[in-house]
């Protein structure tokens, strides 16, 4: 037993749909999150400054006395280097391996397709992942760069015609395709899940990434006998890059009900943007 808090970063606000999941599934755990409010998206960036930010994030964490770290953000998962997260010392995940486990048993068809940021997408890294485990699927990807901005400024409402604009422009080469799963590979994604559902059809599932990682955090504190022991249920600490009221008055979107917590803001750029095995 465990009862060190969960460590969640994301780019900004998306990572909180993997939060939602988590409460749903390890209801007795503490959580610390952590949105980089301030430099969201990350999406546009190049590799190397995801990799920094992304070490800043997760030393922040450590900070906290985390005793996991969840990388709610496919844009860290697909660009931190494996070389570097195997070295941490510390039950780590992204979204990358988690949801791609789920689209492989949801499609009838073989044929998957993935939705994300342009960074993500420009790694290839859910094409690899998804051949890697089953040669004989098919992948389509598609990024969709404006997707985050417009989810993070609020238009998330499923008869909101901007947003069904830009979707049903990026989805169609995807329906066309004839896809049967499509992976939404990116936490802020989930929020306009309902219009993403509506312009592909029911008949395709559609791959929560938050979910998959929450799903898959249980699994490995499962394995590693870090389960808290506690009684009471867990609580949320929130910290922000950038504007504490601005991240309050929207987290409930993302939580999928109300939100009362505390939100405290970081000077992120203070942390270290590497990682040291002899500085923990």
């Amino acid at each position: 037993m465990d009862n060190r808090p969960i460590g969640v970063l994301d780019s900004g606000m998306g990572g909180l749909t993997a939060v939602r999941e988590l409460l749903k599934v390890l209801p007795k755990e503490d959580i610390v999150y952590f949105g980089d409010t301030g430099r969201v998206p990350y999406g546009t960036r190049s590799a190397e400054i995801v990799t920094q930010y992304a070490m800043q994030d997760i030393n922040f964490l450590l900070s906290q006395g985390v005793k996991m770290v969840i990388a709610a953000c496919g844009t860290v998962t697909t660009t931190l280097p494996k070389g570097l997260s195997d070295q941490f010392l510390f039950p780590y995940t992204g979204v990358l391996y988690p949801t791609v486990r789920a689209a492989l048993k949801a499609t009838r068809n073989g044929k998957i397709g993935v939705i994300a940021t342009a960074t993500t997408i420009r790694t290839g890294a859910y094409e690899r992942e998804l051949m890697r485990l089953n040669p004989a699927v098919r992948v389509f990807s598609k990024p969709c760069p404006l997707f985050v901005p417009l989810v993070e400024n609020g238009y998330v409402d499923r008869e909101n015609q901007v947003t069904r604009l830009v979707a049903e422009e990026y989805l169609a080469p995807l329906r066309k395709e004839g896809v049967d799963t499509l992976i939404l590979g990116c936490t802020h994604y989930p929020v306009i899940a309902p219009i993403i559902g509506d312009l592909m059809g029911e008949e395709v599932a559609l791959i929560d990434s938050g979910k998959a990682a929450a799903d898959y955090a249980k699994e490995l504190l499962e394995e590693k006998a870090l389960l808290a022991g506690r009684e009471r249920n867990g609580q949320c600490g929130f910290y922000v890059s950038d504007s504490p009221e601005q991240f309050a008055e929207n987290a409930a979107m993302f939580l999928g009900g109300s939100f009362c917590g505390e939100v405290k803001k970081v000077e992120i750029t203070g942390y270290p943007d590497s990682f040291r095995a002899d500085s923990l």
